[in-house]
């Protein structure tokens, strides 16, 4: 199986700590989507001949910012039809009653709702334009117009976030009953305002305990709710594991179309562009600007380990990784079950070490 992610840059205004490549260059959204036709046509050999396409993603940025008639017009080439998963990333603001039934009507059957908070100050903090009842509102309109696949993004460690700001949070996202919960702690990039402010002394990091104390309620109670822990950043209730995103953990190949989007087939790796009229430019004169990595061997194993000890499934627990990894078995760091390398809780909390520790030079 294969899958086709699709990049949508454009949003209305930035989150402070967004640090996806991204333009508020609205005027150019239909003819970026006439590139994305283009696109798809120069690159049909791309991914292995036969493998038929099981999800499509379409993210950004904020897709939710298309029309309805440029979405339709991109999703009308896409092997729709054939696709288990169709999703598409979206901001409460942007999710009224006719997107959403029209989504439906052009094949997408999973929602990502970025929500982040449901704590008006933590938004406001983030800049983001939705507002708590907003956010409710659009999950309980999608719910009732017969979306039976929905994912809400929270977030954790943020400035001024208390545990029991955290534990609201995490209390009212359960009251709905969505299919999968994403939740990502607060980072950092660089070159974002909420990096700028921080280096301006204008705001202190929630300290690595209290971050931690977040990640392990969030991981207990979602559990004891019947949500799988399947990833480091991911749950879902049983049969709703994002099969997308799986596909990033597991080596399935899969095509970035759109400015700034990656792409895998196995033996290499190759991002397009991140400026969007260069992107726009190239495609139209027939030309994919983008740049590739082919992967050696080591490079292949190293990114073996690094997705899948990300994942509860682990990795297989080969001779030469057994005796890399005993300090952090000895410690519970991870576990050797059944033949697999897993990350305990503990581990996940220093896992980029782990991981580090595992590769090969």
């Amino acid at each position: 199986m294969a899958g086709i992610y699709v990049h949508i840059p454009f949003c209305y205004s930035r989150c402070s700590y967004c640090g996806f490549f991204s333009t508020t260059e609205l005027s150019q959204r239909s003819i970026y989507v006439d590139a994305l036709l283009k696109e798809y046509q120069l690159r049909a050999d791309y991914l292995p001949q036969g493998e038929p396409v099981r999800t499509i993603y379409i993210g950004g940025g904020t897709p939710s910012q298309l029309a309805n008639k440029d979405l339709e017009r991109l999703l009308r080439a896409l092997p729709v039809a054939e696709a288990e998963e169709v999703t598409i990333e979206a901001n409460p603001s942007d999710m009224t009653e006719a997107k959403l039934r029209a989504w439906r009507e052009m094949g997408i059957n999973r929602l990502s709702i970025g929500v982040q908070s449901f704590d008006e100050g933590m938004l406001a903090f983030l800049n983001r334009r939705h507002g708590s009842k907003q956010a409710k509102k659009v999950i309980r309109l999608a719910q009732d117009i017969g979306y039976t696949n929905i994912s809400i993004d929270l977030m954790y460690a943020m400035p001024y976030q208390t545990m029991e700001r955290w534990q609201a949070d995490i209390e009212t996202a359960l009251s709905f009953g969505v299919q999968h919960i994403s939740s990502y702690c607060l980072s950092y990039e660089q070159g974002t305002p909420l990096w700028r402010l921080r280096e301006k002394g204008g705001l202190r990091e929630t300290d690595d305990e209290l971050a931690n104390e977040m990640y392990a309620y969030l991981c207990q109670r979602l559990n004891e709710a019947g949500y799988k822990h399947y990833e480091v950043s991911n749950f879902a209730l049983p049969g709703y594991n994002s099969r997308h995103n799986s596909s990033y953990w597991n080596d399935t190949p899969y095509i970035g179309l759109g400015a700034g989007a990656h792409s895998y087939n196995g033996r290499s790796r190759q991002w397009n562009v991140d400026n969007l009229h260069k992107y726009l430019r190239e495609i139209m004169n027939g030309k994919v600007p983008f740049k590739r990595e082919r992967l050696t061997d080591t490079q292949r194993y190293n990114e073996h380990v690094m997705l899948g000890l990300r994942t509860s499934k682990g990795i297989e627990a080969t001779d030469e990784l057994l005796k890399k990894a005993q300090p952090y078995i000895a410690t519970g760091k991870l576990s050797h079950t059944e033949g697999q390398l897993i990350a305990t809780l503990d581990g996940i909390n220093i896992l980029n070490t782990i991981i580090t520790d595992l590769m090969r030079e």
